[in-house]
């Protein structure tokens, strides 16, 4: 996901509107879903995305690995790492791809060094370069359909006749782009309904279909319905394959305000109840104190439900302009730990729904109180338990590193 902009950024006092420096034409949202093959405890397909900010650039790859568990995982994994570092040092496309084929260590078995890839790398959020090593196809999902994009064949004479497909396209709001391995592409091969498998044909009219059906799904939610399809095609839906597939969504961002923390002066209550009411986009307050600051400047009410509290996690309240309202440290570190380890969870509380959003959002704006809330400083707290700034600052950051999203942190 690469909006124009720098990388996280953090103003100290005194406060510039979240306005400021948001004038994001459009944004690309990048996800992926996979799955081993049964039995295998570990993926042989490699999915890397690396932003190049200063560049206004991201580079993903999607790499099949020869065979299955971690042989192929090795393969893969070297294959799309090195198809990063070339792309983005613009090496030439023969010697790149002849340099990662030599690399590889050679099956024993097949007495072959093997590894496809789909290499994809934009510019300026809108200047699409693709290559396609042997992989499927990719789609192109715009306007409700699914359009042809012309492509030249380069061939490596080392590479005894393997050739690569590359194609030029710019993007335009709403495209979606959608790449994948083969083993979603053969889904079912061999079945009495599929013998030819789903094939790129038919995971295109799924893709079309869902669009139809929900014109704003998220790549998130679009990745993962493929793949639960392309399951629904296999025996016991057990993964014959390793299966990934890749959605990017080319979109105007979707923004979310965080507030957290009590302004460090009081007479700057005021200010900080206004930004939360004129900001534009989804709002989620973090903090008992933090909601009754922005209640009592506005005069509305919060509203405790008991009945969402789950263990450890205090419970969620209800706030008129408000999409969430949690309590504040507790929830954020939980939160974070999630994001770290890249899990989510099917329990309904209020740190699974701050999860939620943070993950549907693309730019979030963290908006700080810096007072000190001496109940935080109780040495008998978790040692997780951090003070509010650097417990942003590291929500943040794993935010913008391994979700690519856009943020900005902001102190008041």
């Amino acid at each position: 996901m690469l909006p124009r902009r720098r990388s996280m950024q953090e103003k100290p006092e005194p406060f510039a509107s979240p306005e400021v420096n948001l004038s994001v034409d459009l944004f690309i949202e990048i996800e992926s879903c996979q799955k081993n093959k049964h039995g295998q405890d570990i993926c042989g397909d490699s999915f890397m995305t690396h932003k190049l900010v200063e560049e206004d650039r991201v580079i993903s790859v999607l790499s099949d690995g020869l065979g299955h568990g971690l042989k192929a995982n090795i393969l893969s994994t070297m294959t799309a790492t090195m198809a990063l570092k070339f792309t983005a040092s613009d090496v030439d496309l023969i010697s790149s791809s002849e340099t990662i084929m030599n690399a590889l260590p050679v099956c024993r078995v097949r007495n072959i060094s093997y590894a496809t890839y789909t290499i994809v790398d934009i510019r300026n959020q809108t200047d699409i370069s693709i290559v396609e090593m042997d992989n499927p196809p990719f789609l192109l999902i715009r306007n409700g359909e699914a359009i042809t994009v012309p492509f030249k064949e380069v061939e490596s004479p080392s590479l005894e006749g393997r050739k690569m497909k590359t194609y030029s396209l710019k993007a335009c709001p709403e495209d979606r782009l959608v790449i994948m391995s083969d083993g979603i592409s053969q889904s079912g091969i061999g079945t009495e309904q599929l013998k030819l498998g789903w094939r790129v044909e038919g995971c295109k009219r799924f893709v079309l279909e869902q669009v139809c059906r929900d014109p704003q799904i998220s790549a998130r939610s679009l990745a993962g319905k493929i793949l639960a399809e392309a399951l629904t095609k296999e025996v016991g839906g057990k993964a014959y394959d390793d299966m990934t597939v890749a959605v990017f969504y080319f979109r105007k961002p979707r923004r979310l305000l965080v507030l957290t923390g009590p302004p460090f002066h009081q007479n700057r209550d005021a200010h900080f109840a206004n930004i939360f009411e004129t900001f534009k986009g989804r709002k989620v307050i973090c903090g008992g104190t933090t909601a009754n600051i922005v209640a009592r400047e506005l005069q509305r009410e919060v509203v405790d439900h008991l009945e969402t509290t789950d263990g450890d996690i205090p419970p969620i309240a209800t706030f008129e302009g408000a999409d969430l309202v949690t309590e504040g440290l507790l929830t954020l570190t939980k939160v974070a730990q999630f994001l770290e380890k890249g899990e989510t969870t099917p329990r309904r509380n209020a740190a699974s729904m701050l999860l939620e959003r943070l993950l549907e959002s693309d730019s979030i704006i963290f908006l700080v109180g810096t007072k000190i809330n001496e109940a935080h400083q109780d040495p008998t707290h978790p040692m997780d338990l951090e003070i509010r700034r650097n417990l942003i600052k590291r929500i943040a950051k794993i935010l913008e590193r391994k979700y690519l999203k856009d943020t900005y942190v902001r102190y008041i």
